[in-house]
């Protein structure tokens, strides 16, 4: 009898087939975005159309957001862990250690002498999620990576925990014109760091080892470092990114109604028993009554072409992007410009500088200043005058505004910063610290995990009827 696994990953979703002996005869390998429920009604579609006798397969579902369309469907549910240990065992009997790296989970299998597992927690750093957001900050395509890295020299030692946190460990060696090559390699190692120190805690990871999921399939030079690092030579089966799916399938024992199951999942909507908040606006008029309130807050502004009199810049460097502002005397703005840094903001603000004197040839830039992260380069490269200290730019523009302030937040790329204001002084400042949640940087990666552009995305937030409560 034919069997069938499905594997709902975090971010992917993997199907197989196997033949009477254990063989694969059919698989896929496809992102969901999110879309799960759509995204296996279709591929059980596609196998039925495709797998001669796969109707009468038993059939079983595994992976994180599995259990749910599982049950609802009638369908067997294998835990994943448990349906690796079955697929491990089966293929590659022996094993000692399986090291499996996800979307946004990462687990280390202790197969001798019974199982122990060891998982990451609430942080996914160290994991797919991970190294694709290192990724889009060297602005290279996620495939060029490994390549990448294997041209090294050197390596840098970047924070694993977070992905946030690595961005600001790397936006200043890239400022400072570290090889990206070099970056590639230190990201893996940070990688490593993550999974052996966070996961292992101490305990030898030694004998067979074998590595599981899509970074360890994908990129040799990761696997690589976690051989220097172990002192072993691991192995990765030609199979790799179904195990979860095999398991499932070598645990299956009960045959469905594709059509049925098919339209069951297609109407799948979950339990609907979710927490959830109030909505951030009752209704159209209450979003209106919003926006014209911070609409009253403005910065005067004036035409940058023709100008005659004195004019100033500043420049934010800042972890993901780059703003820069022409004011005149009276603190009127000529002209701004807000872009992403793409890890390059030297390119970025010579950009900038030349579409201001493009307006303006004979414009009389008087004074210069600059902050964020990249302040040392651009300060150097451009000969800028000033160098301020990110807390002082903020609180002195918010003294312009409102000389009263008592309080600021800016949330940014990487960070978020609070500071207090007592007697027309900075008296206390708070920043996160451990994590990123919350930051811009959060907020970009969950729009493009949904298949969105952010501005897309937050639109859809506005009017949302019950915002879930994801905690914090």
């Amino acid at each position: 009898m034919l069997k069938l696994g499905l594997d709902i990953g975090s971010t992917t979703i993997k199907c197989v087939v196997l033949d009477e002996e254990n063989k694969i005869i059919y698989s896929t390998y496809e992102r969901h975005y999110s879309q799960i429920t759509e995204k296996i009604a279709e591929i059980l579609a596609t196998v039925r159309s495709k797998v001669k006798g796969v109707e009468n397969a038993a059939v079983a579902l595994s992976g994180s957001a599995g259990m749910g369309v599982a049950e609802s469907s009638n369908i067997d549910f294998v835990q994943e862990v448990y349906a690796t240990r079955v697929a491990t065992n089966t293929f590659i009997p022996g094993t000692d250690v399986v090291i499996e790296l996800g979307g946004e989970d990462a687990k280390i299998l202790f197969l001798t002498n019974g199982l122990e597992v060891r998982m990451n927690g609430t942080c996914a750093g160290g994991t797919g999620a991970f190294i694709d957001q290192m990724a889009t900050l060297l602005n290279v395509p996620l495939e060029d990576l490994d390549e990448l890295a294997k041209q090294y020299e050197k390596t840098y030692t970047i924070a694993s925990r977070c992905g946030v946190f690595a961005k600001t460990d790397i936006q200043p060696l890239l400022n400072q014109g570290a090889r990206k090559s070099d970056i590639a390699e230190s990201i893996f190692n940070a990688v490593v760091s993550q999974t052996v120190a966070g996961l292992a805690q101490g305990r030898e990871i030694e004998g067979q080892v074998v590595y599981l999921g899509g970074p360890l399939t994908f990129m040799s030079e990761l696997r690589n470092c976690f051989d220097r690092t172990l002192n072993t030579k691991g192995i990765c089966p030609e199979n790799s990114l179904y195990f979860v799916a095999c398991g499932a399938a070598l645990c299956a024992e009960k045959t469905i109604d594709f059509d049925k199951v098919i339209e069951e999942v297609k109407n799948y909507r979950g339990s609907g028993n979710f927490a959830f908040n109030p909505p951030l606006f009752k209704d159209e008029e209450d979003y209106k009554k919003f926006s014209d309130r911070h609409a009253k807050a403005t910065v005067l502004q004036k035409e940058l072409k023709g100008y005659k009199g004195k004019a100033y810049v500043g420049m934010d460097a800042g972890s993901t992007t780059v703003k820069g502002v022409v004011l005149n005397d009276d603190g009127e703005l000529l002209y701004s410009k807000y872009l992403p840094s793409k890890g390059n903001p030297v390119e970025i603000i010579k950009g900038f500088l030349e579409e201001v004197y493009a307006i303006n040839p004979e414009i009389n830039i008087v004074s210069s200043a600059v902050t964020g992260y990249g302040e040392e380069i651009i300060k150097n490269a451009f000969d800028v005058d000033y160098g301020i200290v990110e807390t002082i730019a903020h609180f002195t523009a918010a003294k312009y505004f409102m000389p009263d302030v008592e309080f600021i937040i800016d949330i940014g790329g990487q960070d978020i910063k609070c500071f207090k204001i007592h007697n027309g002084a900075i008296d206390n400042i708070f920043l996160n610290e451990a994590c990123s949640s919350g930051c811009g940087s959060f907020l970009q990666t969950f729009a493009n995990a949904l298949g969105y552009e952010i501005a897309d995305f937050a639109k859809l937030g506005l009017f949302a009827k019950r915002p879930v409560d994801l905690g914090s």
